[in-house]
């Protein structure tokens, strides 16, 4: 369970910088605020969850 919860972490995290990048990207085009909107919440989601592996990780390790 733990080397699948480290392994899961980087993911998470290329997940946050992907979505990131696409809302900046997004901002920079002039794109549309509706989809800078779903972006952002998207962007708070995966952080939630990446906050929430590495916290896992941490305490499996003990």
């Amino acid at each position: 369970m733990a080397a699948l919860l480290n392994n899961a972490v980087p993911f998470a995290m290329g997940g946050v910088v992907l979505v990131l990048l696409m809302g900046l990207i997004n901002m920079f085009r002039g794109g549309s605020p509706n989809t800078s909107q779903r972006l952002m919440r998207w962007r708070v989601g995966l952080q939630f969850v990446t906050v929430v592996l590495v916290l896992a990780v941490i305490w499996m390790r003990g």
